[in-house]
């Protein structure tokens, strides 16, 4: 694993064309943009967790069947900070830093009380967004950095905080239909109250203002109020249908004393997330159309979910498909010194995901027995059991096991569907193979090659489309085998075999989420290099069924 997590990558700051084989759809026409942690070691300071890495932005560009490769790591403030100083001295959220060394306890206690709810890293290396005609790179703080798609270059600093009161966000927003934004955000302790924000930012601004960012007209839907006023739920993601949001309000839980104590303590963010395996998960349904949360109160047994793949309505019930995990044993699985080690037994999974899905009822019964099933669906056997209080316990189906950077035709986001694209996991955290998962027969297509890891599958439809599974899937797959070149992976989703690689000789790293910007007219081939990438020696795979 050291080839993939023991040093720092290089940036290709210059596109260099790909070699290509097989053959790539005439319509694939765009740029694959993801992000992802490129550098853990800055001057002689290392941080601790992979998920704390410097951003390093990569784009793969599609151009009448040739490819173009370029990385950047993104010119955060705190990348900067990092490299001017040549050691790391801003916080992320598994290394605490400080940026005078030398300072003792009284300096630190000093400095202490500008950190209780402190400014968060603008190291956004989680994902990317399109926020009306603007790409942003986003983390889980207030801040996102605008970026420019076709050079990678790091455009001004945004911080949610000037349009809505939160302290935390998702990286994982929703488009709706007219391609407005919907995230939710975390405000701590705000005049006395910690509250679950859930936000819209439009599509298009007002023709009197335009020229303006729509971030200047977001809009809060909704307010939850945490259960707890110094210990809100951690929660990576959020469901949403045509009508309804669904957020699981989760017993894995952020410390707000002993976060605002972690500085002068010197241990790092990460050790005040919690998780309570005695604790319940509360379901929260809002509906989109009033903003007011559904009354009945909805729960399941505790749980730590990241991804939530899809949620739909059926005859009067609300379902949804999450990544589930009993304990947060995950987020350690990432500290680099575990996966350094090479070791399967440090980096092994004590739990793993569990795709399941939950069916609560729109509208309960109130003279419905105690302990009665309220869903009368054929389609699922999740149950949910009315309890004497009126609270409702929801207890899933398991539709299988093994997956995770869950991804569906997003077409179809919000509403029924069928097929689920993702990496499979077994034993380490890390993918070695990419899966499609087929809810209606539970049967499987695998994509697997030996020393080969995919990051998170990406389905592009075909143009025109009706079949949901009628498109391409992009990955960019990476070796730990040094001699084998990394490549940009096209596949048939209908039969998930092998159309196309693009191999490119560079530093490339593992990265985390991204998207596919279509039709965008990069000028990349203006600036391409003349050299080609080497062939490599290697037959197009076709899937494995199971």
């Amino acid at each position: 694993m050291d080839i993939l997590f023991g040093r720092n990558k290089k940036e290709q700051l210059e596109p260099v064309r790909a070699k290509v084989r097989g053959k790539i759809p005439t319509w694939l026409q765009g740029i694959l943009l993801r992000n992802g942690p490129g550098m853990h070691t800055v001057g002689e300071t290392s941080y601790n967790h992979w998920f704390d890495g410097l951003a390093l932005l990569h784009s793969f560009t599609i151009r009448d069947g040739e490819v173009y490769y370029r990385s950047k790591y993104l010119r955060s403030d705190t990348y900067n900070a990092n490299i001017e100083a040549n050691r790391i001295v801003v916080s992320e959220f598994g290394t605490m830093a400080y940026p005078d060394p030398c300072k003792n306890i009284f300096s630190k206690a000093f400095s202490y009380l500008s950190h209780t709810i402190p400014d968060f890293t603008d190291n956004c290396l989680i994902n990317i967004i399109k926020c009306g005609q603007d790409f942003y790179a986003t983390t889980e703080t207030n801040y996102l950095r605008k970026i420019d798609p076709q050079t990678l270059e790091t455009l001004e600093k945004v911080d949610y905080r000037k349009y809505v009161t939160i302290n935390l966000a998702t990286a994982h927003p929703h488009y709706d239909s007219a391609g407005n934004v919907l995230n939710m955000g975390t405000s701590i302790v705000d005049k006395g109250k910690t509250k679950y924000v859930i936000f819209k930012i439009p599509a298009a601004v007002p023709d009197r203002t335009k020229g303006k960012s729509p971030l200047k007209h977001t809009e809060v839907l909704c307010s939850i109020h945490s259960r707890s006023l110094l210990n809100p739920s951690y929660y990576h993601s959020f469901g949403i249908t045509e009508n309804y949001i669904v957020f699981l309000e989760q017993p894995f839980k952020l410390d707000i004393l002993k976060l605002a104590t972690a500085y002068i303590r010197g241990v790092n963010w990460a050790s005040c997330l919690t998780f309570h395996k005695e604790e319940k998960t509360y379901i929260h349904i809002v509906d989109q159309r009033t903003g007011k949360p559904v009354s009945t109160k909805f729960y399941t047994d505790p749980m730590v979910v990241f991804h939530h793949v899809n949620a739909y309505e059926e005859d009067g019930c609300l379902l949804f498909d999450v990544i589930a995990y009993e304990d947060s044993s995950l987020y350690q699985c990432f500290y680099l010194a575990h996966l350094r080690e090479n070791s399967e037994e440090n980096s092994k999974l004590t739990c793993v995901p569990a795709l399941k899905r939950f069916a609560v009822p729109l509208c309960v019964n109130k003279n419905a027995e105690v302990g009665s099933d309220l869903i009368k669906l054929a389609s699922t056997t999740a149950r949910a059991l009315k309890e004497e209080d009126d609270q409702v316990y929801c207890q899933p189906e398991v539709l299988c096991q093994d997956l995770e950077l869950p991804q569906i035709n997003y077409t179809h986001n919000g509403k029924r569907y069928r097929y689920v694209f993702a990496a499979e996991i077994q034993r380490s955290p890390i993918p070695n193979k990419m899966v499609k998962y087929d809810i209606l027969t539970k049967s499987f297509l695998k994509w697997e090659e030996e020393h080969y890891w995919p990051a998170e599958p990406l389905f592009v439809p075909t143009p025109g489309a009706k079949d949901e599974d009628d498109g391409i899937i992009l990955s960019a797959i990476i070796s730990s085998d040094p001699q084998k070149l990394p490549f940009l992976l096209i596949l048939d989703a209908k039969s998930f075999t092998e159309l196309a690689r693009a191999y490119v000789d560079v530093d490339m790293h593992l990265d985390l989420h991204g998207m596919f910007i279509p039709d965008a007219d990069s000028g990349l081939r203006k600036q391409a290099p003349s050299q080609e990438v080497q062939d490599e020696a290697s037959e197009p795979h076709v899937a494995s069924q199971t």
